[in-house]
């Protein structure tokens, strides 16, 4: 298992020369994770008018240049073409393939987004000693589609996607303390209890991600998730779109206490 205090730019080398192409959650402690989505030029301006509608689940951290893959603002001399884990392509709306390097499909007019993650606040948690359930089973996150819409554009509309971590009773005000400050990592969450109410049927059937336990006296807590830009994507069915895979994320030189209030 890679060392949790490895460099942000360790890691990126690693995914780089194809060494990691695993989630990433409890990597690079401190450190701030991203969420990746890479669209042409062309419905660039569209796409950043959705996140600026909903920046609760698509908080911008950073847009490169056009046709440039290194992201400037959060990690200078680094390249999002081969410094995620893992990545998704979609064509059309459909996906196409997941792979661990995307130079053979990146091109002259395509603009990357570099998007918070509730990652990014983990580290605070476990400072605040509240537990952080797939970090501890070495899972990736749970993350589930909702009955809570976005803020539609004419091109991109999506309904809010989740991720969930159980907590004690006696610690959800707590862990409402700790997170909110991290308001460009989704802050505060959406939810808490019950699923049904947000249109979610089985915990243990996420859309994306792994399932984790919920023990007795525990209750699921809910914050909004980047993903939600993927199903905005499948829905606005562009010509070419590329995301990273839910959980395997870019880890940026920027340090998680950027990120507050």
């Amino acid at each position: 298992m890679l060392n949790t205090d490895s460099l942000p730019a360790k890691i990126r080398q690693l995914c780089r020369e194809g060494k990691l192409t695993t989630p990433t959650p409890g990597l690079a402690l401190g450190s701030v994770q991203a969420n990746l989505v890479v669209l042409p030029y062309s419905l660039a301006f569209e796409f950043l008018l959705f996140c600026q509608r909903n920046p609760k689940s698509c908080p911008i951290l950073d847009v490169t240049e056009v046709g440039n893959p290194e992201p400037k603002i959060i990690a200078p001399g680094a390249d999002i073409r081969t410094d995620l884990p893992r990545y998704k392509i979609f064509c059309q709306g459909e996906f196409v393939e997941e792979t661990t390097d995307i130079k053979a499909f990146w091109r002259d007019d395509l603009v990357a987004f570099l998007i918070g993650c509730s990652f990014s606040f983990e580290n605070a948690m476990l400072n605040s000693e509240l537990p952080v359930r797939h970090i501890e089973e070495e899972k990736n996150v749970p993350m589930y589609k909702t009955n809570i819409q976005c803020i539609s554009t004419p091109i991109f509309s999506s309904p809010l996607v989740v991720s969930m971590r159980p907590l004690p009773t006696n610690k959800i005000v707590r862990a409402v303390e700790v997170t909110s400050r991290y308001y460009k990592a989704h802050g505060s969450p959406v939810h808490i209890g019950s699923p049904d109410v947000i249109g979610i049927k089985n915990l243990e059937k996420p859309d994306y991600g792994d399932a984790v336990t919920i023990r007795d006296h525990e209750v699921p807590v809910f914050w909004a998730c980047g993903v939600t830009t993927q199903t905005a994507i499948l829905q606005a069915k562009p010509e070419l779109a590329i995301t990273h895979s839910p959980g395997h994320m870019f880890i940026s030189d920027l340090q998680d206490e950027s990120l507050t209030f």
